[in-house]
């Protein structure tokens, strides 16, 4: 299956928000950089599990 790249795109912080953008803009045929600061994505969100520990990944 060949996909027709349309360009590139950095995305800066890779919190729920910027992986979602991520994904989206390369579904939409878009070559995408994900740019975190720290060792691990998911920001906030992945902190939660400590302070709510459910086994659930949704809120």
């Amino acid at each position: 299956m060949t996909e027709n790249v349309k360009g590139s795109v950095l995305v800066v912080g890779g919190g729920i928000s910027g992986m979602q953008s991520a994904l989206d803009l390369a579904n939409s045929g878009y070559y995408v950089y994900l740019l975190e600061k720290s060792p691990s994505i998911g920001g906030v969100m992945a902190q939660l599990d400590k302070t709510f520990p459910t086994n659930d990944c949704a809120m």
